[in-house]
């Protein structure tokens, strides 16, 4: 398999529901990073010979990603009024296509998250951006690995 390029990633939000999701393509998107992480439990005992041992426990996932500053923007409109109003939004952080030629064994996060951090960038020479940081929170579907068959 070849290299991916984050170029080539994308990020989806249902504007279905989750049984039948309808996925839009967020476009107006620069550098996003999609962080997980897991919490560790010690379970060191005498017997691992002088070694910490540890498992993991619950799962961590944080979404951060930037926009320009568009509010005329259907995208940016829904994710400003999710962190304005408190609401939920579903995203599916893709390393490529979800639907359509070329999408088979696309893979990422599908999770509804909150958004935890909506702050607005204006350098002097540049357009006005957005960064947005989202985090999973508490819905009828847990998060989950997608893969696109």
């Amino acid at each position: 398999m070849p290299a991916k390029l984050g170029l080539d990633a994308k990020l989806y939000r249902n504007t279905g529901v989750f049984t039948t999701p309808v996925w839009d393509l967020v476009g107006n998107v620069r550098d996003l990073t999609l962080s997980l992480e897991a919490g560790e439990a010690d379970v060191s005992t005498r017997s691992n010979n002088g070694w910490r041992a540890t498992v993991g426990t619950l799962k961590d996932a944080s979404l951060e990603f930037e926009m320009v500053w568009d509010t005329a923007d259907a995208d940016f409109t829904a994710i400003r009024d999710a962190f304005l109003n408190n609401t939920t939004i579903e995203f599916a952080v893709m390393d490529g296509l979800i639907t359509g030629a070329g999408s088979s064994g696309s893979q990422g996060l599908r999770a509804t998250f909150r958004i935890a951090s909506f702050s607005r960038n204006e350098a002097l020479e540049e357009a006005i951006t957005v960064s947005v940081a989202a985090k999973p929170t508490y819905a009828a579907n847990p998060p989950s690995w997608m893969t696109v068959a």
